[in-house]
């Protein structure tokens, strides 16, 4: 291998930021009270960094400490443009005979995504030409850590907000109770029109019966999606839930690896496949996903993740893949890790659509200092 591309350095800072009161925002799992994230950077022999996020998975100190210690060691002396290669040596010598440790598979998430920001820059391209795409438009929607269980009129004033930016779809909590979700989805229908394209995301916090009840009134109001209403592990609850009317069911972010993604196309009860570049094994695993979800003509609409940086890593790979689907922009209130640590990459245009980044690899600047000045907070991210 090209001794300038060889992997010697690896480190992993996970960051915090506590959300302000006035900016909570209420969710089926909680309410969210801070930030996390981890950052992964890697360096080259040649002097090349490359940056990635792993997902915080509520643990993003242990996330970091297994970048820092087993993660390190596996990979160190590696060629960095070999990500098959490093993605088969952590999977044998860590996943393969302990099942898909949900930890490693952020790790390596992060870890795989600085390569790829090698790659490009090593190859002076942006991210989408090295997959194997072209520059394009990609229609986005309003989502995010946002849109909660506010009374509605304060709901429709946030989705208007929105849709003034320029998005013709968002996305709502619900995984309150069924009948105060179906309120809030009908005031903003009436407020909002039949045009707005609205999803929704139960954030695991639905029952089976809630979803039996929930399901013929969102076919009423022609929502796209009904999000996460269960556990990613809860196949029977997913197959039932299919019967209960016609709004389609999704899942992804909680699914790791190609391995579960199968389990999940196989069962065909979750038709749109919704897989986070800094949680399901990182960007190589995730064109892996998309392949297999395109010979079932299933669609892929990515989970975004924290920072900037998976925002931009998501906006390339859907340019790169055949059955891409909606960006997951982030409206959420003072997202720091969005506006200061890197330049915001997934604002939209008038006509709902995010553009790639042209620098190669990824195309953004990590704000070091950001990381300094933000180290981890330890605790729960929800209450």
């Amino acid at each position: 291998m090209p001794a300038d591309l060889k992997i010697a350095e690896l480190r992993a800072y996970p960051t915090s930021f506590p959300v302000p009161p006035e900016h909570r925002v209420a969710l089926g799992i909680g309410t969210a009270v801070k930030r996390d994230a981890v950052l992964v950077k890697v360096t080259t022999a040649g002097g090349l960094v490359g940056w990635g996020e792993s997902h915080h998975g509520r643990a993003h100190t242990a996330v970091a400490k297994l970048i820092e210690t087993t993660l390190r060691q596996l990979v160190l002396g590696m060629d960095a443009a070999d990500v098959v290669g490093v993605w088969q040596r952590i999977y044998d010598k860590q996943l393969a005979s302990h099942g898909m440790g949900a930890g490693t598979c952020l790790a390596m998430s992060g870890i795989d995504m600085a390569l790829w920001d090698i790659r490009g820059k090593a190859a002076g391209m942006p991210l989408y030409r090295l997959l194997g795409g072209s520059r394009k438009a990609i229609p986005a929607y309003a989502g995010g850590v946002s849109l909660g269980y506010q009374p509605p009129a304060q709901l429709i004033d946030e989705v208007r907000r929105s849709v003034d930016a320029g998005y013709k779809a968002v996305k709502l909590r619900v995984g309150d109770s069924p009948r105060r979700d179906l309120e809030r989805i009908r005031a903003v229908r009436k407020a909002c029109g039949d045009e707005l394209v609205i999803l929704t995301d139960a954030n695991i916090g639905y029952s089976v019966e809630d979803a039996r009840q929930a399901m013929p009134g969102m076919d009423e109001l022609n929502v796209a999606w009904l999000e996460e209403p269960f556990p990613a592990h809860d196949h029977r609850s997913y197959r039932l839930a299919k019967g209960f009317g016609r709004t389609p069911l999704a899942a992804g972010e909680n699914h790791y690896t190609r391995f579960e993604f199968n389990r999940v196309i196989e069962d065909g009860a979750i038709t749109i496949l919704q897989p986070d570049l800094s949680k399901t094994g990182g960007i190589t695993e995730a064109l892996r996903i998309a392949a297999m979800a395109s010979a079932g003509k299933l669609p892929i609409h990515p989970h975004s993740s924290m920072t900037g940086l998976n925002h931009a890593a998501s906006i390339h790979f859907l340019c790169a893949i055949d059955n891409g689907g909606y960006f997951e922009g982030d409206v959420s209130k003072a997202n720091r890790f969005r506006d200061e640590l890197v330049a915001n990459p997934g604002a939209v245009d008038k006509d709902g659509m995010v553009w790639p980044l042209e620098k190669p690899g990824i195309g953004l600047e990590v704000n070091e200092e950001f990381l300094a000045r933000h180290p981890a907070i330890e605790g729960p991210g929800y209450i």
